[in-house]
């Protein structure tokens, strides 16, 4: 089987996965989206670089705990933002190897995508990878010379100090704007001082147990009518379905007599 850590980011949350192909479709070994760390004390900011590479240390965990390898292959102890490759150390088991799999976006220098490569390679994955897309790389300017990478401009991305310095420039330079743009930050008592701590509790809480909390599964039934859905606890919404090419004719006709009565009307 040839594993892929799959990372998808949408609007609203990153999602990252592990899985592999089989004729019938992808089959999921393990999975975690960033709202999920709010189990792990971030209660805001699913879609940054640190909610990124929180996301991906959560689902290398998960991982290598179903298959038992969570205690042999830790990680990465000190998140310093430096390269890291857990197949260099020795250890008689060989690591949980998978490709990075990144869809339809496009892998920029910098993007959120490998913040969740980081934080899955520094939570024990072999996934073959190197400096040169990370935060804090700078390539040779003359040929010949060496090129560059800052760790430490990593470590601050992961630990989210660009969210720290842009929370401490607004609230000096517009406050209303902040408490507005800030609101859930501010709404769970999170200030600049303290996002760093956030996410270093979060790093050794997903360590401790990435399995996180259970949630109720929700004994729900549906009825569907039409294009109307009933949910046996009384609530309703209504399902988009395609029309066929009768009912659209049907449709504008009903709407050109409607347009032609209403004109007689205002003639009459």
């Amino acid at each position: 089987k040839k594993y892929r850590l799959i990372v998808r980011i949408t609007n609203s949350k990153i999602i990252c996965q592990v899985a592999y192909a089989t004729i019938r479709g992808d089959m999921i070994i393990a999975a975690a989206s960033s709202p999920e760390l709010k189990d792990f004390g971030v209660p805001v900011g699913f879609k940054n670089y640190g909610a990124a590479y929180c996301t991906g240390l959560l689902c290398a965990r998960r991982v290598l705990k179903k298959f038992g390898l969570d205690e042999k292959f830790k990680g990465k102890e000190e998140i310093d933002g430096e390269d890291y490759h857990v197949e260099d150390e020795e250890n008689e088991q060989r690591p949980f190897k998978c490709i990075l799999d990144v869809g339809l976006r496009r892998t920029t220098v910098g993007a959120r995508m490998w913040g969740a490569l980081k934080g899955a390679v520094d939570g024990g994955l072999h996934i073959p990878h190197s400096t040169k897309n990370f935060p804090g790389y700078k390539p040779a300017e003359e040929k010949g010379a060496e090129a560059e990478y800052d760790a430490e401009a990593h470590k601050e991305k992961i630990f989210g100090s660009h969210v720290k310095e842009y929370m401490e420039m607004m609230q000096e330079e517009d406050p209303t704007k902040y408490e507005a743009h800030f609101a859930k930050y501010i709404a769970e008592g999170i200030d600049a001082d303290k996002v760093e701590d956030m996410y270093t509790e979060a790093h050794e809480k997903i360590k401790e147990d990435p399995t996180g909390e259970e949630k109720e599964k929700k004994d729900i039934t549906h009825t569907v009518k039409g294009n109307q859905v009933t949910m046996s606890d009384g609530t309703e919404h209504t399902r988009a379905i395609k029309l066929t090419h009768k009912q659209r004719r049907a449709k504008v006709q009903a709407k050109i007599a409607a347009s032609q009565a209403k004109m007689l009307a205002a003639e009459d």
